[in-house]
């Protein structure tokens, strides 16, 4: 049954989400059509200019994506005091960049922020809504279903009507959450390797690492959006984990690990044996929430639930 999405997101509250939006029967509206041969690879493009926008007007912090060929992924962070601190100019500016007036002239789009201005009870809901998983997700997904509808030519659905949201109850299942989202492709056997992936934020910290090698070293942070420690962790200790991780999730592989587990890991796992596992369970061991036994539990007797799908996975992990 439906579960209503404030039970999992309460309004105005923050935290770390993996979202996941497919698109309509799974078609591939994204990628190569199999039985028509036409590509729509150059959407995947849209996907990513559309986040980067989304990540300069909401208070959000992307740590992990994925864009596929009929799904796409996102591990964001929601951030009310970012929100919060801003002055009322720069919440109607950020709005009118994502709803922007139908002409393109800059006294059109000042005007419109004007009129926001002037509405103090207007601009506290949009306030509201660029802090808020649902509006981001919207704010993603309709602009990309009317463009591609256009260039098909068709009305109806593009995507999914409901996304799909986890809540990541702390760093480690946020660490897990990264590395199932930015190994996708290889996880998928589109690619055998990390450096061969496209689309995902590990591609963008890798461009970003050939262009400014020092960006190694650097805390590991988001990869859009409002900044913050992410984990204690490196840029090169999280690129080194997820290679290592990567090729024992490789199709074919039963998911085993050798002992020479990236120290970085050992900060968040005390047995690297279980590592796959818990990664492997954001896609199939969980289901709303990931984190430890006891969050799930709290978890649920707050939404007034016995019982969460995972709680099992969870006990076994530790």
């Amino acid at each position: 049954m439906t579960q209503p999405r404030r039970q999992l997101v309460p309004p105005g509250s923050d935290g770390a989400y993996h979202c996941v939006q497919r698109c309509v029967r799974r078609a591939f509206l994204c990628g190569v059509d199999a039985y028509t041969g036409h590509s729509f690879e150059h959407r995947k493009r849209w996907i990513e200019q559309r986040l980067r926008l989304l990540a300069e007007c909401f208070a959000v912090s992307i740590h992990a994506y994925a864009v596929m060929s009929n799904h796409l992924h996102i591990v964001v962070q929601l951030a009310p005091d970012a929100a919060a601190a801003w002055n009322d100019a720069d919440v109607a500016a950020r709005w009118v960049r994502l709803f922007p007036p139908r002409e393109e002239a800059d006294a059109a789009v000042d005007a419109k922020c004007s009129r926001l201005i002037a509405d103090p009870e207007r601009l506290q809901r949009i306030r509201g809504r660029l802090c808020d998983l649902s509006w981001l997700m919207r704010c993603l997904a309709e602009p990309i279903a009317r463009r591609a509808n256009r260039e098909d030519g068709c009305k109806g659905r593009f995507w999914e009507g409901r996304f799909k949201a986890q809540r990541l109850c702390d760093e480690r299942a946020l660490l897990a959450a990264m590395t199932y989202v930015d190994l996708n492709p290889v996880r998928a056997g589109i690619v055998e390797r990390l450096h061969d992936t496209t689309h995902t934020g590990a591609t963008a910290r890798l461009s970003q690492a050939s262009q400014t090698p020092e960006a190694l070293s650097r805390p590991l942070g988001p990869i859009l959006g409002v900044p913050r420690p992410a984990l204690a962790m490196s840029t090169a200790d999280y690129l080194h984990l997820l290679d290592w991780t990567g090729r024992a999730l490789a199709p074919g592989k039963k998911g085993r690990i050798s002992g020479d587990a990236p120290a970085a890991l050992r900060r968040f796992e005390s047995d690297p044996a279980r590592w796959t596992t818990r990664v492997r369970g954001i896609g199939s061991g969980y289901w709303r929430v990931v984190g430890s036994a006891e969050a799930l539990i709290a978890l649920a007797e707050r939404i007034g639930q016995q019982w969460l799908k995972g709680l099992r996975l969870a006990e076994r992990l530790g």
